[in-house]
C-alpha cells in the first residue's frame, strides 16, 4: 500500500510518499511545494492543487492522510491552513483516493510515542524509520510522519481488528431551549 501524508500551507505544503512492506516502511518521495507569500491566495491555493495532483497521477497512491486543523490564536492563519487543506482533499477525491486526517498530537504518538514530541523528536524518528540523513523542511518531515501514522493505523487495524483512536469528546449543543427565558 502506498500512501501520500500531506502537511498543508499556503506557503509551504509538505508531502511525503510511503510504501509498507515486508520489512517496514519505504519512502518514494517526499519533497515541499514552496511559493513566494506575494502571490495571492487563489494562486497559491491552485498551485498546491496542481502540485499535489501531479504527485498523485506520477505516484498512484492508494490513500492520502492529513494533519487536521489545529486552533490557533491566530484565525486568519486557521483559515488560510483550511483552505490549504481543502485543496488538498480536492486533489484526492478528484483521482477517488480515500482521504484519512489526524491531529499533530496523534501523529506524534504514532511515530514517536509521545503525544508531545517536539519536531526534532519527529525528525529524529522519521529519519531512523526511513533511512534519511537530511531534511530540508521540517515539513517533509511532518507529511512523512503523518503517512507513516496512518499505514501504522492501517497495520493496527488489519492485526487486531481496530484503530488506536481516542473517542472524541461529546460537545453539548446549546439551543434557544437553554436560554432562561
Amino acid at each position: 500500500m502506498i500512501v501520500i501524508g500531506i502537511d498543508p500551507g499556503t506557503i509551504v505544503s509538505g508531502y511525503g510518499i510511503v510504501e509498507v512492506r515486508d520489512s517496514g516502511f519505504n519512502c518514494i518521495d517526499s519533497g515541499f511545494i514552496s511559493q513566494p507569500q506575494s502571490r495571492s491566495i487563489p494562486v497559491r491555493l491552485k498551485h498546491i492543487y496542481g502540485k499535489l495532483s501531479e504527485l498523485i497521477e506520477q505516484f498512484s497512491p492508494d490513500e492520502m492522510s492529513i494533519e487536521d486543523v489545529f486552533f490557533s490564536k491566530n484565525a486568519r492563519s486557521t483559515l488560510k491552513l483550511g483552505e490549504a487543506r481543502g485543496v488538498s482533499i480536492l486533489a484526492a477525491a478528484t483521482a477517488d483516493i480515500p482521504v484519512f486526517e489526524y491531529s499533530p498530537t496523534e501523529v506524534k504518538s504514532a511515530v514517536t510515542g509521545n503525544g508531545r514530541a517536539t519536531k526534532l523528536d519527529v525528525q529524529k524518528m522519521i529519519s531512523a524509520m526511513l533511512n534519511i540523513d537530511y531534511f530540508e523542511k521540517s515539513d517533509t518531515s511532518d507529511a512523512l510522519a503523518i503517512a507513516i501514522c496512518h499505514l501504522n493505523s492501517i497495520e493496527i487495524k488489519k492485526k487486531y481488528g481496530f484503530t488506536i483512536r481516542k473517542k472524541s469528546r461529546s460537545k453539548k449543543r446549546f439551543t434557544l431551549n437553554d436560554i432562561p427565558s
